[in-house]
């Protein structure tokens, strides 16, 4: 592993691990959304994808500002978070059960990515890469918004999994 020496480098390598984590996560989405059954959580993954592609152009749109080229490597956490993910996909029972254990899975996706996201910013602005801070900014406030929005859908899906779990006691 070669050594990072400057703040630039480390931007470089943390916009690396970001686009290969969203190109992960373009492969998962579509899986997860074919699991939920639950229209809105279906119809929020389906959106997120077509979200995740555009964070994938602005990540690209980095690199060429930095003259650097645009590829990934290898971001564990979002392989480890996304193998939850495939757990969920895969759950036995009822069908709100699997769709709370689905939002479960993709609010970590998000935290994870809010938190990349918001250290690269920081990075950015730092180094006085406007324009790179303001592309991360925008994916920032996108994975928020999806975050809010899962939370919303999880107070009626984790009704509904706690009325399936009382219906399987009896």
């Amino acid at each position: 592993m070669a050594a990072i020496n400057s703040l630039r480098e480390l931007l470089v390598d943390e916009l690396r691990d970001l686009h290969n984590a969203e190109n992960q996560l373009i492969k998962a989405l579509p899986k997860m959304a074919k699991a939920a059954s639950h229209e809105e959580l279906k119809e929020g993954f389906t959106e997120h994808l077509e979200q995740t592609r555009e964070h994938v152009d602005r990540l690209e749109q980095c690199f060429k500002i930095l003259g650097e080229k645009a590829k990934g490597k290898t971001c564990h956490a979002m392989e480890g978070l996304l193998v939850e993910g495939q757990e969920a996909t895969t759950e036995e029972g009822p069908d709100a059960i699997r769709d709370a254990k689905l939002i479960g899975a993709a609010q970590r996706v998000e935290h994870y990515e809010i938190a990349a996201y918001g250290t690269a910013r920081a990075f950015a602005e730092t180094l006085g890469e406007d324009k790179i801070a303001k592309l991360l900014q925008e994916t920032l406030d996108e994975e928020g918004e999806t975050d809010k929005r899962l939370t919303a859908l999880a107070e009626t899906v984790n009704e509904e999994a706690n009325a399936a779990g009382q219906t399987e006691k009896e």
